[in-house]
């Protein structure tokens, strides 16, 4: 006779996921450190190999050093790390290659492939591979343990701690990359209104820069900044020549046809200013101490921090001025500065500039005519914070004018005819 056990009661229990095949992860591995080595020669070629006219290897050490570092403990780590860790590392070495990739796709479209564009374009499909992959291996990985309700609440806390560490570390990290990787690169069609000089002239570190002069009729000279990628910039150089003022456009440094690495932000670009400045002391047609400058956004926050550095710029009218660093925007948001705080030391990272002094500090300084130009609304509402805070820490000399209708820098355009009449009269009390 045959006895047939009775069936379990006891509910089935979940198991972890098997281990994946040897040979699955070995094409895993072998894919992850394939492009790894794609990134880190772009890396190479692009800080060390090929940099930008006027920079050297040395000045990319540390913005080179690091990423290849990571990238090189990547591929090294990957095969000892569980499923969850492959494919986090995965997808942020993807993350980095299109963001590395970025910059070649960028000028090749503006000005044409040329130096380590190649690469670059290299790098852009080589971390878009890895996307895909990371996502499998993640769900491949994922554990099968405990009830229903709990591994879906496990899930969801993984995916939103994950959005958060994206959101907050990962794509600021990816910004700083661009910001300080990316620039205009071409030189926009001069519409000026009258003649021009093309012009060239060297910074105090080294750095080459081009850009074109008006020469003045009536002794005094303006720089009209930030330079002549800035549509906004030659619309204000005509009506001031039209008034017999010198103006003086030129491109930044890593910006248009001058030497150096870009930094949108402006880190150490007071150089650059103080080196037009020199310039235009050498001109025959310009008087001492009648030199000025109009600047907008991160034009205007340049040009407020050389006023605050030397008394050589007379006068200073600065429009669409916000943040650059982190002590700025915790003067105005207070602790929800931290979510800025990766960025700037991303920005540290790929330039190799530290932080300049916080505006408020340096607008306090300033002993020369200012005048601050905002919008209401623009930049919901923080660049009118921002100039307000300006305004209350200088002295009697900085002046606020607010332009209800205007946009960021689109004052000109909101209200041309009162605009121009309250900067010519500004520079003609000044200068």
């Amino acid at each position: 006779m045959t006895v047939t056990s009775p069936p379990s009661l006891a509910p089935p229990v979940d198991t972890p996921e098997p281990r994946a095949p040897a040979s699955r992860r070995s094409l895993e591995t072998l894919i992850v450190r394939v492009v790894s080595s794609v990134v880190a020669v772009h890396v190479v070629d692009d800080n060390f190999l090929q940099p930008n006219p006027g920079t050297s290897a040395a000045d990319h050490l540390l913005g080179g050093l690091v990423p290849l570092s990571l990238l090189l403990g990547a591929a090294l780590a990957y095969p000892r790390l569980r499923p969850f860790s492959r494919g986090v590392t995965a997808l942020l070495v993807g993350v980095f290659g299109l963001a590395a990739g970025l910059e070649g796709w960028h000028y090749s479209l503006s000005v044409g492939p040329s130096g380590d564009d190649f690469t670059g374009l290299v790098t852009l499909p080589a971390g878009a591979l890895l996307l895909p992959l990371a996502v499998v291996t993640l769900w491949r990985g994922r554990r099968r343990d405990g009830s229903r309700a709990r591994r879906y609440g496990r899930r969801a806390l993984i995916a939103v701690g994950g959005a958060a560490l994206g959101f907050f570390i990962a794509m600021p990290v990816v910004l700083g990359y661009q910001f300080t990787h990316l620039a205009t690169s071409y030189v926009p069609e001069a519409k000026l209104g009258t003649a021009y000089e093309e012009v060239r002239f060297e910074t105090s570190d080294g750095f080459e820069l081009e850009g074109w002069y008006i020469p003045s009729r009536n002794g005094a000279a303006v720089i009209s900044f930030p330079g002549r990628k800035v549509k906004g910039s030659q619309s204000r150089a005509r009506f001031l020549a039209r008034h017999g003022y010198g103006v003086l456009l030129f491109d930044r440094r890593g910006e248009g046809e001058s030497d150096g690495d870009p930094n949108s932000f402006g880190w150490d670009g007071d150089r650059d200013v103080k080196a037009a400045i020199d310039y235009l002391q050498s001109r025959p047609d310009v008087e001492p101490g009648r030199i000025g400058g109009i600047g907008l956004s991160v034009g205007g926050e340049m040009l407020l921090e050389t006023a605050a550095e030397t008394s050589e710029l007379s006068a200073v009218v600065s429009e669409g001025a916000g943040s650059r660093s982190y002590r700025e925007v915790r003067d105005i948001a207070g602790a929800e500065a931290l979510s800025y705080l990766p960025m700037a030391l991303a920005v540290t990272l790929f330039s190799g500039y530290t932080p300049p002094p916080a505006l408020g500090d340096l607008v306090a300084k300033i002993r020369q005519p200012t005048l601050l130009i905002h919008g209401r609304d623009s930049q919901n509402g923080t660049e009118r914070r921002h100039n307000v805070h300006y305004d209350e820490v200088g002295g009697p000399n900085v002046k606020r004018w607010e332009i209800p209708s205007s946009g960021h820098t689109g004052g000109l355009e909101a209200a041309p005819e009162d605009y121009e009449r309250r900067v010519v009269r500004f520079f003609n009390a000044a200068l």
